[in-house]
């Protein structure tokens, strides 16, 4: 079983930063996805930022120059560092994992709620 466990979340002005963590319990060298999503109240689910193994990250154009994602290897962890939150980024965010070695499928963690107030 693939554990992710976030944490990071709060509440933030507008133009304030916040950093997410999302622990894994298992190696990131067997992880070739980590990626994080956010779902806003009444919205869709979103892909905000992926990162592979091999170091390519992509982000969702909302975010862009705002937000970076990062992997910790040493830590088992993947950062979300989000910069001048806009009310917008409200919502609860998601550890996703995927392409696992052995494994199929993602994998989810239960979320953290990031709330922006303007």
């Amino acid at each position: 079983q693939v554990q992710l466990v976030e944490s990071g979340g709060g509440l933030v002005q507008a133009g304030g930063s916040l950093r997410l963590s999302c622990a894994a319990s298992l190696s990131l060298d067997s992880i070739n996805v980590m990626a994080w999503h956010r779902q806003a109240p009444g919205k869709q689910r979103e892909l905000v930022a992926f990162s592979t193994k091999g170091g390519f990250t992509n982000y969702a154009d909302s975010v862009k120059g705002r937000f970076t994602i990062s992997r910790d290897n040493a830590k088992k962890s993947v950062l979300l560092q989000m910069n001048t939150l806009k009310p917008e980024d409200t919502g609860v965010y998601y550890c996703v994992a995927g392409g696992i070695v052995g494994r199929q499928g993602n994998y989810w963690g239960q979320g953290t709620q990031v709330t922006v107030s303007s």
